[in-house]
């Protein structure tokens, strides 16, 4: 089986050569970039299946690099930064990152994340199905979401939140439960992680995201997938 490739970068060269020998260690293949402009041409050319992106690097910060790199390709991205405020998580979450890690961190911790956010990305799993509901469809072997017929293009965070929904249409999902479908394993607790993508798709899926008609908040629970039709939104209004 080829190699992953894995693009890191951030600006302090010990720690990307740190990162590159211990993930080339662990079998993958890697390659580096000192900032976000320099990241943007490496990753176009490489097309790296993830990237591991500091925040605070000159030239283009990595908000830049997300914006202008997620109009090219959906890469899954870990976000890896000294700055830890609840802000600066959420604005990296909307801008697309999958992960977000903290300075200062250990290798097994962030190879770990690594293979779990590769793992949700994967096109080769999990075997094939395909979840219908209302006017979303989600195939899983094809990794592809329509909604009224559209195309929809999600990150891998929100395609498996949407299939976790989809998979019991009208059950109630916590935050705690979505989160721990989405990483595999607890992730830091940071439950607003759930609200940001949950925000995020209603974007893309719904037609009006400020009255949700499949994305239903569950107040003092969580988020459940439901079909409420356009009379019932307009009477709820």
């Amino acid at each position: 089986m080829m190699s992953r490739t894995i693009l890191v970068v951030d600006d302090e060269k010990r720690l990307r050569d740190l990162i590159e020998a211990y993930l080339v260690g662990e079998g993958f293949r890697v390659v580096t970039a000192g900032d976000g402009q320099e990241a943007l041409y490496v990753a176009r050319h490489e097309k790296p299946d993830l990237i591991i992106l500091d925040l605070m690097m000159p030239v283009l910060d990595g908000y830049g690099f997300m914006r202008s790199h997620g109009k090219e390709r959906d890469t899954p991205i870990i976000v890896l930064t000294a700055k830890i405020e609840e802000a600066d998580k959420v604005l990296g979450l909307e801008l697309g990152a999958d992960d977000y890690v903290a300075k200062p961190f250990s290798m097994r911790e962030l190879t770990a994340r690594v293979r779990a956010v590769l793992r949700r990305a994967s096109k080769e799993a999990p075997p094939a199905e395909v979840l219908r509901a209302a006017d979303v469809v989600l195939d899983r072997d094809r990794r592809l979401v329509t909604v009224r017929e559209q195309r929809v293009d999600l990150t891998p965070s929100e395609f498996e939140l949407l299939a976790a929904l989809l998979a019991a249409p009208g059950r109630a999902f916590s935050r705690l439960d979505l989160l721990d479908r989405l990483q595999g394993t607890a992730f830091d607790g940071y439950e607003r992680t759930i609200d940001v993508h949950v925000r995020n798709l209603r974007t893309k899926i719904e037609p009006d995201p400020s009255r949700p008609r499949y994305l239903e908040t569950v107040f003092g629970i969580g988020y459940r997938f439901t079909d409420r039709s356009a009379q019932e939104l307009h009477a709820a209004s």
